[in-house]
């Protein structure tokens, strides 16, 4: 994790409309093919304005209001796919300079010039990720590798764009970064003490809150079984 000042850069802003798309025999609505966009936009608790999600249960909402991906991860991403990509390939809102998963944590608290941002989730990548990029195997790949980018939560609306600097102003104590994070939630997933640590962390979304919660209680359930025989 990185130390000292930071500092990064929104290279790029996208936006989008739910669009329908062919998955195998079916359509399916989606929003992930977001388009650069170089315009002053309005950012609300809700996301930015001109941006939309198909499928309200799994995006969007205060907790996922901006969806953020690091422009460091390009390169891998290139070399998996096989040809070169641009911002949006996670279907981002911001493309962010700089750093990585390993770098930023539930909690962090960032301000730009009129906004200030927390972040609350890394981003959980669905099948939609697949079709935006024509590989159904890389949401699987993401998930694997913990290069999964995160959600922001917006504590101060206001005007944002393309270009605009953020810096870093707060970090929580017990700080966990999104690499770990994804360790816990992706990988490790019987990792309890990973869990009740991410559980202590009151900046954590609610959806991540549910269902961490839920495989503690699992988990221990079966630790007590496991003991009565």
């Amino acid at each position: 994790m990185t130390s000292g000042r930071m500092e990064t850069t929104i290279v790029s802003l996208q936006i989008g409309q739910p669009i329908a798309v062919k998955h195998g025999s079916k359509e399916v609505e989606t929003a992930i093919f977001k388009q650069k966009s170089a315009a002053i936009h309005q950012l609300h608790v809700e996301g930015l304005d001109g941006d939309g999600q198909a499928d309200r249960k799994h995006h969007g909402g205060p907790d996922k209001a901006v969806c953020a991906y690091f422009e460091k991860r390009f390169g891998y991403w290139e070399r998996y796919l096989g040809h070169e990509v641009e911002a949006g390939l996670f279907g981002e809102n911001f493309t962010l300079s700089e750093w990585t998963e390993d770098d930023v944590c539930i909690g962090d608290i960032w301000e730009g010039a009129a906004i200030a941002l927390q972040v609350s989730q890394p981003r959980v990548p669905c099948f939609k990720l697949g079709i935006r990029n024509g590989n159904p195997l890389m949401p699987a790949e993401a998930s694997n590798t913990g290069y999964t980018g995160f959600y922001f939560r917006v504590l101060k609306e206001g005007t944002v764009r393309a270009g605009d600097s953020l810096q870093l102003v707060h970090r929580p104590e017990s700080a966990v970064t999104i690499a770990e994070a994804n360790r816990i939630m992706h990988v490790d997933k019987n990792d309890r003490d990973g869990i009740r640590r991410l559980l202590g962390m009151e900046e954590l979304a609610a959806a991540w809150r549910e269902q961490l919660a839920a495989r503690l209680d699992r988990l221990m359930n079966e630790s007590l079984g496991g003991t009565q025989h």
